[in-house]
């Protein structure tokens, strides 16, 4: 495995973006990304420590988003009519500054779906949180939310346009990635959610199963999955 590859990993299990990521093993500074874990000498049982490159005030905005505090990502630069400014952001005006906090509001809502913080991901969406966004790796809030099983994130991402047919680099969806972590009531929420945005339900009750396969099929779901 390359460093590369078990930061796009980490990028999902983790949700910090892989171009934020630093890892660090022992004192042999940061590890390149073309670089080999093996290259690396890592012995049995040896960490790595995953840090945040220190540049344009992302690690205020990280720690605001783990802990899922609206009122703190609120002064972080996360809208366009915010005060907040760093020493690079400073000089930035029209498209440049629209493009900056967008991209600062989708990291934060990124990791908040990840971490089950719905009253963030609640008032980052009512921010209007750009949903066509990805991370360097494809991926989606959705993604990290179905790794995760973050059942009521999922929920409010969906309703407000993210796609379970959003694709990453590696070709996977929100719903091939709770299928492989065996997240099924994620699988499930989801396919329902996607069912009823395409039939105009308001209740997943008045779904009928021969529409829910139907949709199945056309989706290119597997409609023999078991759910409990």
């Amino acid at each position: 495995m390359t460093v590369r590859e078990l930061k796009e990993e980490l990028d999902l299990m983790v949700a910090i973006p892989f171009d934020l990521q630093r890892l660090h093993y022992l004192d042999q500074g940061v590890l390149l990304d073309d670089t080999t874990l093996k290259f690396q000498d890592l012995v049995p049982d040896g960490i790595i420590s995953l840090c945040i490159w220190h540049y344009d005030g992302w690690t205020e905005l990280i720690l605001a988003a783990i802990d899922g505090d609206p009122s703190k990502l609120s002064c972080l630069g996360i809208t366009e009519d915010s005060f907040y400014r760093t020493a690079h952001s400073k000089h930035f005006e029209g498209e440049q500054w629209k493009q900056w906090t967008s991209q600062r509001a989708f990291v934060a809502l990124y990791i908040c779906s990840h971490r089950g913080h719905t009253e963030a991901v609640r008032y980052l969406l009512a921010q209007g949180t750009n949903c066509v966004s990805k991370s360097p790796v494809g991926r989606t809030p959705l993604h990290v939310a179905a790794a995760m099983g973050r059942l009521d994130c999922i929920s409010l991402l969906m309703k407000h346009g993210f796609s379970i047919h959003d694709r990453d680099n590696k070709g996977e969806t929100a719903l091939t990635v709770a299928r492989r972590l065996n997240r099924k009531k994620c699988e499930k929420r989801m396919f329902l959610l996607h069912c009823m945005a395409r039939s105009g339900a308001k209740d997943p009750r008045t779904l009928h199963m021969k529409d829910i396969l139907r949709r199945a099929t056309t989706s290119g779901f597997e409609s023999n999955n078991s759910w409990h």
